[in-house]
């Protein structure tokens, strides 16, 4: 056999066994395919029941194939992109998820209604026919319809508003009478007191403020126990007004002035009543004060005790009595005080303004003066006077209560007030103006205290003057001018301080 048949021979066998080989494994491929089919498909308790319905011959050469390691899967031959121009067109898709939310969003009445009619239609069957349509009418038989509507709808708004505006009229009047209403009641009307660190203290007693004389009559004559019997019989008979009434009042006005300037001013006047009555006595106190309209919050009722020893407690700037007794006891303990003595009955006093006169010697100024007068005579005085003209003179027990007007008076001022200020002062003196004037308007200024009108009378009477005035209180220390002043109708008080005091003794 020649060399070159042995080797087609040869490639021939090399050939076969290739083949077998090649048909090997492509069954041992397919079986695999079908047994990872298998497995995926059928759960596995049918396939445990197929495995063991199969015979032990079979079972051991499916256990083989699994054993053999699979050939490595050959790389995929790489295609060459396709250029954009020739690709097929892509079908569209339908809208993801986000997209139908957003139209969702932009009709999300009509998305709702196309879901609720789809749910509709798929879960129940009409079983009664569609209402049939209304006839069409064309728009220009349609329009005087609305034309129509338009008049009334137009003509009903005129009526509407009016109803509307009558509507917040008759709001507007209730709340309004709510308001009178709520003003009227005099927990809710009555302002704050001022605290007493700030206020300008004024106490008063109950028979410097009321005329208590018939219940005094009965303590005089009966006793205690019977004049406390009468008030509490009477404790809901109001009582009439004293000397010191009009004053408070006086001072409530400049108050309410005060607040509408400066709503949260402190520097307020705060009446204090100060009385030696019963604290039973107190309830008719009460019903006159509250009857009358008195702001008066703050009461001092001692029951028998003398209330001076209260007054500096009380941070009192100047204390107003019937009882001359206790006003020399306050002013020795160095509280501006003054006895109460009432005037004319029928006499108009001014409700807008606080007018207060003052005597100069002993009452603004000290005595000192007025020792020279009744020691040495008017020729001393008056050239004493001339020669200290520029010399102040020393404060008297009511400077304080000047300053304290003053500066009251300051704060209207500052508000373009002056025309207007509710408080005016006077001083009214039996000084010579040409001969001892100079000195005390010179002290005045020195002090920073103005004054608003100077009366000097060179001893003509101070009665006259004063009715003209028609103060709400005069500060005089000599009796006779009180008198006097008292008899025309004026109310005065009484300060007994200085040299007049000892020389009527």
């Amino acid at each position: 056999m020649s060399q070159t048949s042995l080797k087609q021979k040869k490639k021939n066998e090399t050939g076969s066994r290739n083949s077998k080989d090649s048909l090997d494994t492509e069954k041992r491929k397919d079986s695999e395919k079908s047994g990872v089919r298998l497995s995926t498909q059928l759960p596995s308790s049918s396939t445990t029941s197929r495995t063991s319905s199969t015979s032990p011959s079979q079972q051991e050469s499916l256990k083989q194939l699994s054993e053999r390691p699979s050939p490595p899967t050959p790389p995929l031959p790489s295609t060459p992109p396709m250029p954009l121009d020739s690709r097929p067109p892509t079908p569209p898709e339908p809208y993801s998820s986000s997209r139908r939310s957003t139209k969702m969003h932009e009709n999300p009445e009509a998305w709702a209604h196309g879901i609720v009619r789809d749910i509709r239609d798929s879960t129940q069957q009409r079983g009664y026919p569609r209402t049939p349509p209304t006839e069409w009418k064309p728009y220009s038989q349609r329009r005087s319809t609305y034309s129509q509507l338009d008049r009334d709808c137009l003509s009903e708004l005129p009526r509407q508003h009016q109803q509307r505006e009558e509507e917040e009229d008759d709001e507007e009047a209730y709340w309004a009478s709510v308001k009178t209403l709520y003003e009227k009641i005099p927990s809710c009307s009555r302002p704050r007191p001022p605290k007493p660190k700030n206020a300008i203290t004024i106490a008063v007693s109950s028979r410097a403020l009321f005329n208590m004389v018939d219940g005094r009559k009965i303590y005089e004559e009966e006793g205690l126990e019977k004049y406390m019997e009468y008030q509490l019989n009477n404790e809901n008979v109001i009582l009439t007004p004293g000397p010191a009434f009009h004053f408070v009042k006086a001072l409530q006005h400049v108050n309410a002035r005060l607040r509408e300037l400066y709503p949260n001013e402190q520097d307020l006047f705060d009446i204090v009543l100060m009385t030696n009555n019963h604290a039973q006595v107190g309830v008719r106190l009460i019903n006159s004060v509250n009857h009358y309209g008195l702001l008066i919050d703050r009461f001092c009722l001692t029951g028998g005790k003398s209330p001076i020893g209260y007054l500096k407690a009380y941070l009192t700037n100047l204390y107003l009595s019937a009882d001359s007794e206790k006003v020399q006891e306050a002013i020795q303990e160095g509280i501006a005080s003054a006895t109460m003595f009432d005037g004319a009955k029928d006499m108009a006093y001014c409700d807008t303004q606080l007018r207060v006169a003052f005597d100069g010697d002993a009452v603004l100024f000290s005595d000192e003066s007025e020792h020279i007068a009744k020691e040495h005579g008017l020729d001393k005085f008056f050239q004493h006077e001339t020669m200290f003209e520029n010399k102040p003179l020393a404060q008297g027990p009511l400077k304080g209560f000047l300053e304290d007007l003053g500066r009251l008076q300051k704060k209207f001022y500052a508000k373009d007030e002056r025309l207007l200020c509710p408080i005016r002062t006077y001083l009214v003196t039996a000084r010579s103006a040409a001969s001892s004037g100079a000195r005390v308007l010179k002290t005045l200024r020195r002090w920073g205290l103005e004054i608003d009108e100077a009366l000097f009378l060179a001893g003509a009477p101070k009665g006259p003057i004063l009715v003209k005035i028609r103060p709400h209180i005069f500060f005089d220390d000599h009796m006779f001018h009180i008198e006097g002043a008292q008899k025309l109708g004026t109310i005065t008080a009484h300060v007994p301080y200085g040299i007049s005091q000892k020389m009527n003794n």
